[in-house]
């Protein structure tokens, strides 16, 4: 019996204590003064701006490798033959993607048919026709999309990369 008491004495005190810091909590929320400016915190990156290829190397579906932003980091330049968010050129259908695959890093294969990025060691999917969002499989990021440029002789620039690349703590080394 004496044992049963000392446990209502404990719930009783612990919900006297969390109410208690419940109230404080709010109060000091009321209370405090509001922040002059708001400020977020961003890592940027400079990234540098490499020629990849020109608009007339490129065919409808068939992937051109390139590397980006330096030369350990694979990619893939593609002219997919439809307009899509993010694409460039003159039929706004270019895109490129880092082939990392960023669940373990497999170097990934597109399929022309689907117009998919597959990694062969977990099977994840990505859909380049939208900005290499997941479709299917382990990974818990989409595939980063690297950020094009087309120059007027038709060069395309990658000058940025809107993930980060499997296996680095910044885009560039």
């Amino acid at each position: 019996m004496k044992c049963e008491r000392l446990v209502d004495v404990g719930r009783r005190q612990f919900l006297r204590g969390g109410i208690t810091g419940a109230v404080g909590a709010a109060a000091a929320t009321v209370l405090a003064p509001a922040p002059a400016k708001a400020q977020t915190a961003m890592a940027l990156v400079d990234y540098p701006a490499n020629r990849l290829a020109n608009v007339a190397d490129l065919k409808v579906n068939e992937p051109l490798d390139i590397s980006y932003p330096d030369d350990s980091s694979p990619g893939v330049l593609l002219k997919l033959g439809t307009k899509v968010e993010g694409g460039v050129g003159p039929d706004g259908d270019i895109v490129a993607f880092s082939v990392l695959c960023p669940h373990k890093g497999w170097m990934l294969s597109y399929n022309a048919d689907d117009k998919t990025l597959n990694c062969p060691g977990h099977y994840s999917r990505f859909d380049c026709e939208a900005g290499g969002q997941q479709v299917w499989g382990h990974a818990t990021q989409n595939l980063p999309q690297f950020e094009l440029t087309v120059q007027d002789n038709g060069d395309i620039l990658a000058v940025g990369v809107d993930e980060l690349i499997y296996g680095r703590l910044s885009n560039v080394l």
